[in-house]
């Protein structure tokens, strides 16, 4: 019973432990139900998981069961990165374990409980469940508000290498406060609109929209609650990183004030969709290019401090600038995230503003289909980019090393951009090949599409049966991770200490 006890603690209240749990369920539903579409289908690997885990796949509530599937998966990834930000964002203890323990126990139930609705037959007890799932990851929401209150005096900071105001608040601190009211205002905007199903309101997705002239509001807010909550997502993973890096000087100083009021005003665009829709595209991209800019001087920042670091540990005096290159590449686990950041422009902030440059003139002229496929791409693709730099920092912090360190960083990253630029240019095959020519840029994009995804599918693999396997050890490297508090990410360390420590360059 010990033996069970001691592990389930450190699964369920440690930061790296509940990591671990999120990101291999997360993990386990996309093994399981990434066998229902794609090339699985043809290869009869869907009729076999249908038949062994007796799925109810009606074609009609195909929609409704891809809605439910999203979420759960959505819920996960913000209980991950909650974790992250209650262990390196400065709180009381008990703050801290409310509110993992909270979004642990919501996501949990939404998860098995919705998958249970959406697949396995239409018990409303089991959808009840799933809703009460959700509440409970919107109150750990509004705990972790009240505990990222940045006016309290207690965290008010002086130093001037980083970002706060005349009377020391912190700015970075308010950065994260205001994403979370963002997120949770947000949630609501997709909430209330859901519960209008049966009452003039029908379950689609929003690809299936894009030629539909006249939307109705909640169509648009619908539309609107997906892309916001992906964007902030996105933008809670930038402020984790900037963390992690011990983002400061003055780019940091000018970095936040932009983060912040680019935030606020893309999150205020997307919700005046409703009333305001043409209008409010034009306030969602300047909101965007200021979150783009704030990330952009955090790539700088960060590309530059690994540079120096490694010089500095190599002790090079003067050194050139393919010694520097080769300073910034050596560890790939740190330069990854921020590398995703840079190439994310490239196959979603790049294509999405050419979309909407070019919308009536290119892409209203192809075929509806076409336009979907490249709608569809583009936020599957910033979903997945999240997901890797995700993977990028668990992978740092789980005590990866040595030349398996660069061996999953390297595959990661560049199998993962590999899968993400394929499916790029099959979403725009139609900007430089014509219809009658495009079988093989077809057949290309989808072989290098699946080969780089099935990489870092097998390589994530190996890190989750290696932490599992762990688990099983008496004196596993999970049990160092309990014991020793030097391991955990500590709110009482400098956050260039945690750097240090996290990349192994201290002891």
């Amino acid at each position: 019973m010990f033996y069970i006890k001691e592990r389930f603690n450190y699964l369920f209240t440690s930061t790296k432990g509940l990591i671990l749990v999120s990101i291999s369920l997360i993990s386990l539903i996309a093994a399981i139900w990434g066998t229902l579409s794609g090339p699985m289908v043809e290869l009869g690997v869907k009729a076999i998981t249908v038949k062994l885990l007796g799925l109810k796949l009606l074609p009609v509530e195909r929609e409704g069961r891809i809605i439910m599937l999203y979420h759960t998966i959505a819920m996960a990834v913000l209980a991950i990165e909650v974790y992250m930000i209650t262990s390196i964002v400065p709180m009381k203890k008990h703050q801290q374990s409310t509110i993992n323990a909270t979004i642990t126990t919501g996501y949990i139930t939404a998860m098995f409980f919705g998958l249970g609705f959406a697949y396995f037959g239409h018990h409303f007890v089991f959808h009840g469940l799933f809703l009460v799932g959700q509440s409970l990851v919107f109150f750990s929401g509004l705990l972790l508000a009240s505990a990222l209150w940045p006016w309290r005096k207690e965290y008010r900071i002086s130093n001037p290498d980083y970002s706060h105001t005349k009377k020391g608040t912190d700015l970075e601190r308010v950065a994260f406060f205001v994403m979370t009211l963002a997120t949770l205002g947000s949630a609501i905007f997709g909430a209330v609109t859901g519960s209008y199903w049966g009452q003039g309101h029908e379950t689609f997705l929003a690809e299936d929209l894009i030629r539909v002239p006249h939307k109705t509001a909640l169509e648009l807010a619908i539309v609107g609650h997906l892309h916001i909550m992906l964007t902030l997502i996105a933008v809670a993973i930038t402020l984790i990183i900037g963390r992690w890096f011990d983002f400061k000087g003055i780019f940091h100083k000018i970095a936040m004030p932009v983060m912040i009021i680019g935030i606020i005003i893309i999150t205020l665009g997307v919700w005046s969709v409703v009333p305001y829709q043409t209008s409010a595209h034009i306030i969602i991209y300047v909101g965007s290019g200021l979150v783009m800019f704030a990330a952009l001087l955090l790539v700088i920042f960060g590309w530059k401090k690994l540079i120096r670091v490694r010089i500095a540990e190599l002790g090079m005096k003067n050194p050139g600038f393919f010694k520097k290159f080769k300073a910034l590449l050596h560890d790939p686990l740190k330069f990854g995230p921020l590398w995703q950041m840079v190439f994310m422009n490239f196959t979603v902030s790049g294509v999405g503003i050419f979309m909407a440059v070019k919308l009536d003139e290119i892409f209203r002229v192809w075929p509806a289909r076409e336009e979907r496929i490249t709608l569809t791409g583009h936020w599957h693709i910033l979903a997945a980019i999240i997901a890797t730099i995700i993977l990028l920092y668990y992978a740092d912090i789980a005590g990866l090393k040595g030349k398996t360190r660069k061996w999953f960083g390297w595959i990661v990253i560049i199998f993962s951009d590999i899968a993400f630029g394929a499916v790029t240019v099959f979403s725009m095959k139609r900007l430089f090949v014509e219809h009658y020519a495009q079988e093989k840029v077809v057949s290309w994009t989808m072989l290098l599409a699946d080969l780089g995804l099935a990489l870092v599918l097998v390589v994530l693999a190996m890190l989750l049966l290696w932490r599992l396997f762990d688990l099983f050890k008496k004196k596993g490297l999970w049990m160092l991770e309990k014991d020793n508090p030097e391991l955990e990410v500590k709110k009482t360390s400098s956050p260039s200490e945690r750097y240090l420590k996290s990349s192994g360059e201290v002891e």
